[in-house]
């Protein structure tokens, strides 16, 4: 093999090899997990301190919170597991009893620890179809 080669072989295995780093690093730092409620309610000590986004909806006459601050206590469920989740920072005008909720934060012990803008809401009413429009004529031009 002569020096030419050599050389080049050398430079593509150092420069394949930093490659592979930065996409390990980058693809570790930004995983999370993507978990619904009774998912991870069922072993809820695997998840402890673990990033995830958490699926559910906010439970009726469960949302709390304490005037002059931005704290929130609410709970979320999916199916018959419920979850407790705290969050301080300003909600979507979304959120509310009953609305489905994701939420980006990390399960601890006394309930999950909801990341500032860590809550996504949407109301069901918003989105679904509006009953009369769909029964009504179109308009013949």
């Amino acid at each position: 093999m002569s020096k030419k080669t050599a050389r080049a072989l050398v430079s593509g295995i150092v420069l394949l090899s930093a490659l592979v780093l930065l996409l390990v690093v980058t693809v570790s730092e930004g995983a999370s997990y993507y978990k619904h409620v009774d998912e991870v309610m069922v072993a809820p000590d695997q998840w402890y301190g673990k990033q995830m986004s958490l699926h559910g909806f906010v439970v009726d006459g469960t949302i709390l919170y304490r005037p002059g601050t931005l704290d929130y206590k609410f709970k979320v469920k999916t199916g018959d597991h419920v979850v407790e989740a705290s969050y301080s920072g300003v909600v979507p005008d979304t959120f509310k009893d009953g609305s489905e909720v994701v939420l980006k934060g990390r399960l601890s012990p006394s309930g999950f620890v909801v990341d500032p803008n860590g809550v996504t809401a949407k109301c069901p009413s918003k989105y679904e179809a509006n009953r009369a429009a769909v029964g009504a004529k179109k308009p013949s031009y």
